[in-house]
């Protein structure tokens, strides 16, 4: 009860840190709607809190699964972290902010190669926009893609060498992935393995598909604004984080169907022996 507890509190706290982060660091002219953060904050700490301190899961995939929730949380929480201090350069600039900067601009123009999902961000925000806010965003998104790549990496590497979810202990499905019914109809496997596919395709589209359709719907309605940095924050986070989840979620699902089909081969292979002998 007090572990549950202790670690309910630590996660909720950290959720709201990560809300609360852009609104704590930059400067009191470049933060807006503090009182809609605070209430976010305080709303996801508590979703947070309950989720975590139940033992019935509601949504949360991978509860009792790590690290795979772990990684999600410092990928966001850099990413967050390191776009608003890239932003705060700009307005309040001191030898930190100079030194992420510029880290930022190198990453940045190293990913904005023709065809990128750096150099279609960059596209995105049309000939009207200043050069100072292409900059910025070019180093966020930079910054974010190349926190995502290895945040995935870091997880493959966790799979495929350190035998995750084994390795953790007993891996129980209805814990760890609430949202899916095994008694649905199917084979269990198959229906994993599709579903760990359709993740991994849309994890891997989205970066690129995300800003063409933008650009295209900029003509209809009113394109979001990069000028707010809040806006452009979260935005840039969200663009280089949902694909990346996409795909560690992919990844472990693929995983599981893999456990399972070993799983049977192993009890077919042992009622074989048994009826041989």
């Amino acid at each position: 009860m007090l572990a549950n507890i202790t670690g309910a509190t630590l996660r909720s706290i950290l959720v709201a840190m990560l809300i609360a982060t852009p609104s704590l660091l930059l400067p009191e002219s470049m933060s807006s709607s503090a009182e809609i953060i605070a209430f976010l904050a305080i709303l996801a700490s508590a979703l947070t809190f309950i989720e975590y301190y139940t033992v019935f899961p509601s949504f949360v995939e991978f509860r009792d699964a790590p690290p795979i929730n772990r990684l999600r949380f410092v990928a966001l929480f850099l990413m967050v972290f390191l776009l608003t201090i890239i932003s705060k350069h700009q307005i309040a600039p001191t030898n930190l902010t100079a030194m992420f900067s510029g880290v930022g601009a190198i990453i940045g123009r190293a990913f904005d190669i023709p065809y990128s999902p750096v150099h279609l961000i960059v596209l995105m925000l049309g000939d009207t926009t200043s050069s100072a806010t292409v900059e910025l965003v070019r180093n966020a998104a930079g910054v974010s893609y190349f926190i995502a790549l290895i945040v995935v990496l870091m997880f493959l590497f966790v799979v495929r060498v350190m035998g995750w979810p084994v390795s953790a202990g007993a891996f129980n499905v209805w814990i760890n992935l609430p949202l899916f019914d095994p008694t649905a109809g199917g084979d269990v496997v198959r229906r994993l393995q599709r579903d760990s596919r359709i993740n991994i395709i849309f994890g891997l589209l989205f970066p690129f598909i995300v800003p063409a359709v933008i650009k295209v719907a900029a003509d209809l309605i009113d394109p979001i604004s990069m000028n707010n940095p809040q806006t452009m924050i979260w935005t840039i986070s969200a663009w280089a984080f949902l694909p990346a989840s996409m795909v560690m979620r992919g990844i472990a699902m693929m995983r599981i169907a893999e456990l399972i089909e070993d799983k049977r081969r192993r009890t077919y292979a042992n009622a074989e022996a048994v009826q041989i002998a």
